[in-house]
């Protein structure tokens, strides 16, 4: 076979997952991040109706990642163990049944106990399906489809906001419930289904792939498998060697800085539109409070596929992830001072597209670190030290504003955090990668990155 047509099978090869697998993987992460999220928009009505706090709401929301920390790694070695399908559709049929739990809760203490559950049932999922792509993606493309993958992210809050809002406020009183407990009922229901369809649809390595032809799923073998033995003499292939990585370690704590935005984006947005109330003498209904929030998402959606897109063009990665988490960090105060609500919103946006950018371009690193099982178990160590920021995001802003009467010192720690991770991903040392023969080609690129020691 020519050079040339083993790279035409790969670019085809690409084509199909592109297809195939990115966008139900997509669609299951936009069911995933709802379910995580949606108690954002309960809070609106869920609070007074449990009698929680603003601490007691933040516990709640980051107890979620009390069970998802724990059983986070194991989860990922199970699913290196037994296959991704089996194991992805496992996880999302018991979330999917955690999250409809939250419907029946009648107390705090009932509401921490099942945030702990959902947790524990989703474990795994994120890092998994990670791990997953690293099997199927060379390097050269991974960013921009790990990009359009991650989209699910912003689009989940851009159009669950005001899709949740709408169930809260229309559906209160369904079948004798609350909106909010309408709300958790429904959305707890696709990642059920999807679950079931995920057991017969994914397929667990290219080699297995029915729906590429014989040529393709050659080269694209050959192709990942060269990449995994130049990567091998550097990168950590035991599962306990990875765990005790300093490399994997300084990458989960610039993950968590990045993700601590995220998460006091997500689950504080509602409250900080709310609060315009109070701070700009304006009124705004629950559903026009979800039109609001889903602004900074909908465009930091489309700034991360423009944004993930650039960076393998150009092959350039460090400052495509510092860049983007410095400038988000940095805006996020500033809203603090503005005596507008539209200047605002325009701060919060820029927030939220250097969330979304740096998080695809992140991903581009642990795997040029982490090989075999050392990959499953690294990854799932750096998500789980980046949710950790999803226990603490919630927490630390709900109880600073019990504390102080406003979310201002919240938000202050938000941009402390995002730029101390920005500075330290300027830190990581890129040194020069083999070129990977046609791999490198499909992007346009002639030079790859990775992570120093």
């Amino acid at each position: 076979m020519t050079e040339a047509e083993t790279l035409r099978l790969r670019r085809s090869a690409l084509r199909k997952i592109a297809r195939r697998l990115i966008p139900f993987l997509g669609l299951v992460y936009f069911v995933n991040y709802l379910d995580r999220t949606n108690i954002g928009f309960a809070k609106l009505t869920m609070s007074e109706d449990l009698g929680l706090t603003e601490t007691m709401f933040g516990l709640a929301s980051g107890l979620f990642f009390i069970g998802y920390l724990l059983f986070e790694v194991p989860s990922n070695l199970a699913l290196h163990r037994f296959g991704a399908r089996r194991w992805i559709a496992r996880i999302m049929v018991t979330w999917g049944l955690c999250a409809m739990l939250m419907a029946f809760v009648q107390s705090a203490g009932q509401l921490y106990g099942v945030r702990v559950l959902l947790g524990v049932a989703e474990a795994g999922f994120f890092p998994g399906i990670m791990l997953y792509l690293t099997w199927w993606l060379p390097r050269a493309e991974r960013v921009r489809l790990i990009g359009a993958f991650l989209v699910a992210i912003p689009l989940s809050s851009a159009l669950g906001a005001p899709l949740s809002t709408a169930i809260i406020t229309y559906l209160d009183g369904f079948m004798g419930l609350d909106g909010w407990r309408v709300m958790f009922l429904l959305e707890g229901v696709p990642a059920v289904l999807l679950g079931v369809v995920c057991w017969f649809y994914l397929t667990d390595r290219p080699e297995d792939a029915a729906w590429l032809t014989p040529g393709e799923r050659r080269a694209l073998t050959a192709a990942l498998e060269a990449e995994r033995a130049e990567l091998a003499p550097a990168a950590e292939g035991s599962a306990w060697r990875a765990l005790l990585s300093g490399k994997v370690l300084a990458l989960g704590g610039i993950y968590f800085g990045v993700v601590y935005g995220l998460y006091a984006l997500s689950f504080f947005g509602p409250t900080l539109v709310a609060g315009f109330s109070e701070r700009f003498d304006t009124e705004f209904t629950l559903v026009q409070t979800g039109a609001v929030v889903a602004v900074p998402f909908v465009a930091g959606a489309i700034a991360m596929i423009l944004w993930s897109r650039h960076s393998d063009r150009t092959g350039e990665r460090r400052w495509h992830l510092a860049g983007p988490a410095i400038v988000g960090g940095l805006t996020i105060p500033v809203a603090l001072y503005l005596d507008s609500p539209y200047a605002v919103m325009i701060m919060v946006t820029v927030t939220a597209i250097g969330i979304f950018c740096a998080l695809p371009v992140f991903w581009h690193f642990p795997p040029t670190v982490l090989t075999s099982a050392g990959a499953a178990a690294g990854i799932a160590l750096i998500n789980t030290l980046g949710n950790a920021s999803g226990f603490l995001a919630p927490y630390v802003t709900g109880w600073a504003r019990d504390a102080t009467g406003d979310i201002d010192t919240g938000l202050w720690i938000v941009g402390i955090v995002m730029v101390a991770a920005g500075v330290g991903a300027a830190l990581l040392r890129e040194t020069p990668s083999a070129k990977g023969g046609e791999t490198a080609a499909l992007a346009g690129s002639t030079t790859q990155r990775s992570v120093g020691s």
